[in-house]
């Protein structure tokens, strides 16, 4: 067995071919777990490059793989079996290629031949076609992958076909991104950047590869590497690395940690937080955004400690049992906050209720900011400023998700707040916030103006497009403002809608054929193309029982009458008067108007500010499939689906771990066949299918929860609604 550290140019470089065994699962890696990541590690040393161009800079390690050679005679090109590794290796082929790709699109030839011995071995050494390729996958990807990898630059992925194929989207993906990273600092410097990235990538980007011979036990090897034993946390090794330097400096270690560290090992900082596709605990969490706060830079889950080390080292000017007080100190004021967003009910500060908004929306990115805001160290900010401050990046926020662009770049966004932030006048930070935010063009940073919030508003599925916690908190901010709550205004009532209980409700039902009759001059399409939109949903103190729900809208026993009786909200009041005798599809697009508009004045942008976006759309959305709940942790190969109707019980599925599902033998690639199969009928599988049968918790709640936390721009897969297993309705 022989060990190594390699770049991708030791290990393609040489005539060589290294192919997955038939029995490996097929290609599963997806945008938001892997490729995502993989290119802005890339684009991250690529920058680093650019900055110090004759430094020495670290490699990215990548991770290790396990290879086997093959018996194979004297003479003939040599191929290795992949033991463990298969999804690394393809990927880097994938965007070496695309990347080979772009390179040639803007004439960077020379990095662009360097790049092609890695994707492409020599023809001579080729005996057939697919010799070519020095990656060659499982049965099931070879097509697809022979199609991108063969097609000739420049690429036409309609013409390559596919469509679908992880394969396929992969390459799309980082040619995408390629091109628009050569291109981003403008035509003059676009070969200065082609050589960069060149260079990162062919020799800046390492693996470990074990390379086993012929006759070593592979399958013995595979489990050894791959045995599981408890990990240290950032939290462990920095506590062990503060308190090693304390102990060497003589300071009173025990005094030192009972004072401040006792704290972080607490429930409360123990207690593991999901970012994205992991979890760490709370209080790992909290050093990555402190050292953000510290630094105005972004550092990355598993560079804290490295960072950390070199801030106390070299950066701080602070002995460490100084540097340990300040970060207990920031500690307390980040407890705060989390503590303060987390109350459901009675009063609630501006710093409470932005934490309460910014947590729906899932951004753990916006703390780093929070921590600087109050930084006990620095100059208090002027209440006006600081309100100023969380207002505007809370619409730059909502609106974002409103219009669902992409969260992908909020955490280098937040580095760059902070870091102007420390070099401005603090009395003017939310000044300058606001001006920094206005002033973003781009499609990952720019703030939504009026025309595209409108534009996108009236028409959005907004009960299908957005998760319920955020559609909840949006429909929240409007009844506040409707109770006065609203440009710094207190209520008249002095109290705020509970936050995180409503049920949401559809005014128009969706099953609405038996007593909804379609106005003259409408059609079905256009009903069902409202149902969903904000003007005819709203919120709803307790559900109304099932059969009022989906009655009428006049009469005694009707939903006008439920909510006349039942509910306070003055959402519901106002929605009653402008309702009238009939609640009709005109009454459902003029009150969406309505509450566009106050979702305008809760979240406003300066008088001034056009973002140009308006009209612009994602011309790409893809599908979020079982194969992609399994990579990002969200389901488990093996784990039963159990059908949601009592009648079909005894047909308990299996999830298999290429994201297909086994039903009686029988293996379905998708859950709405597999739903299908069971029923006898056209079934939505995502609706069909629970994981655990006590909370009817469903494929679809699982999917859609994946979708938020991940800022996937998925397509809707819930237009065969079968049953209600959401809130209400």
């Amino acid at each position: 067995m022989e060990t190594q550290v390699r770049t991708p140019q030791m290990v393609f470089m040489q005539p060589q071919r290294f192919v997955v065994p038939l029995f490996q699962r097929p290609y599963v890696w997806n945008e938001e777990n892997q490729w995502e990541p993989l290119w802005n590690d890339v684009v991250r040393v690529a920058e680093r490059v650019l900055k110090q161009p004759t430094e020495k800079h670290h490699p990215h390690f990548l991770g290790a793989v396990v290879l086997q050679q093959m018996q194979k005679q004297t003479g003939q090109m040599q191929e290795r079996t992949v033991i463990d590794g298969q999804q690394r290796l393809t990927t880097l082929q994938l965007l070496l290629d695309a990347l080979h790709a772009e390179l040639m699109a803007v004439q960077a030839l020379q990095p662009a031949m360097r790049l092609e011995p890695l994707v492409k071995n020599a023809e001579p050494f080729c005996l057939k076609h697919e010799d070519r390729f020095k990656v060659w996958p499982t049965n099931r990807d070879r097509p697809a992958f022979n199609a991108v990898m063969g097609a000739t630059p420049p690429i036409d992925y309609t013409a390559v076909g596919h469509r679908g194929e992880k394969m396929v989207e992969a390459h799309r993906f980082f040619g995408e991104q390629a091109r628009d990273w050569l291109k981003a600092a403008g035509s003059e410097v676009t070969q200065i950047r082609a050589a960069a990235i060149e260079t990162v990538v062919r020799e800046l980007l390492q693996m470990v590869v074990i390379d086993l011979t012929v006759d070593e036990n592979a399958q013995e090897i595979f489990e050894t590497l791959n045995a599981r034993g408890a990990q240290l946390t950032a939290a462990d090794l920095i506590k062990n690395f503060i308190f090693q330097r304390l102990l060497e400096a003589g300071t009173n270690v025990e005094e030192a940690y009972q004072k401040n560290w006792k704290d972080f090992e607490t429930a409360f900082w123990e207690t593991e937080i999901s970012v994205g596709r992991l979890r760490y605990s709370r209080s790992a969490i909290f050093l990555n955004h402190w050292l953000i706060a510290r630094t105005g830079e972004e550092v990355l889950a598993r560079e804290v400690f490295d960072r950390f080390k070199l801030f106390a080292d070299h950066e701080a000017g602070l002995p460490m049992h100084k540097l340990l007080e300040q970060v207990h100190a920031a500690a307390v004021v980040y407890r705060g906050f989390i503590t303060a967003a987390a109350s459901n009910t009675g009063p609630i500060d501006g710093l409470g209720l932005f934490g309460y908004r910014t947590g729906v929306l899932e951004s753990e990115v916006i703390k780093p900011l929070v921590l600087d805001l109050l930084d006990p160290e620095q100059t208090a900010i002027p209440p006006a400023q600081f309100a100023k401050a969380l207002s505007v990046v809370e619409s730059w926020m909502v609106r974002r998700m409103l219009v669902r662009a992409t969260t992908k770049n909020y955490n280098q966004v937040v580095a760059e707040v902070i870091a102007l932030l420390r070099k401005s006048n603090r009395a003017n930070s939310g000044d300058v916030i606001e001006a920094f935010l206005a002033g973003q063009t781009t499609g990952s940073r720019y703030w939504p103006d009026d025309a595209e919030l409108e534009q996108e508003l009236v028409s959005l599925q907004a009960y299908r497009r957005l998760g319920r916690g955020r559609l909840r908190m949006v429909l929240e901010g409007i009844e506040d403002h409707l109770r006065g709550w609203s440009n710094g205004q207190r209520g008249l009532g002095e109290e705020r809608v509970s936050r995180g209980k409503l049920a949401i409700e559809h005014v128009m039902p969706r099953k609405w054929h038996t007593h909804w009759a379609i106005q003259e001059g409408s059609n079905e399409a256009d009903r069902e193309s409202i149902i969903h939109t904000l003007g005819n949903l709203t919120l709803l103190t307790g559900k109304i029982n099932s059969k009022v729900s989906n009655g009428p809208w006049p009469g005694s026993a009707g939903k006008r009458a439920s909510l006349e009786k039942h509910d306070v909200l003055i959402l519901n009041r106002d929605l009653l008067r402008k309702g009238g005798d009939q609640w009709t599809d005109h009454a459902i697009r003029a009150r969406t108007k309505e509450l566009v508009r106050i979702i305008g004045q809760i979240w406003p942008v300066p008088s001034d500010h056009r973002s140009g976006f308006a009209g612009y759309r994602p011309t790409f959305r893809r599908t979020v499939d079982l194969a992609d709940l399994i990579t990002g942790g969200a389901l488990q190969p093996g784990m039963s689906l159990y059908p949601r109707r009592k009648k079909h019980s005894d047909k308990v599925a299996t999830l298999l771990p290429d994201g297909k599902i086994e039903v009686d033998g029988a293996a379905f690639s998708s859950a709405t066949e597999a739903a299908t199969a069971i029923a006898g009928k056209r079934t939505n599988g995502w609706w069909f299918f629970v994981t655990d049968q006590a909370t009817k918790r469903s494929l679809r709640n699982i999917r859609r929860d994946y979708i938020d936390t991940m800022s996937v721009d998925a397509d809707d897969d819930d237009q065969d609604d079968d049953g209600d297993d959401d809130e209400t309705s």
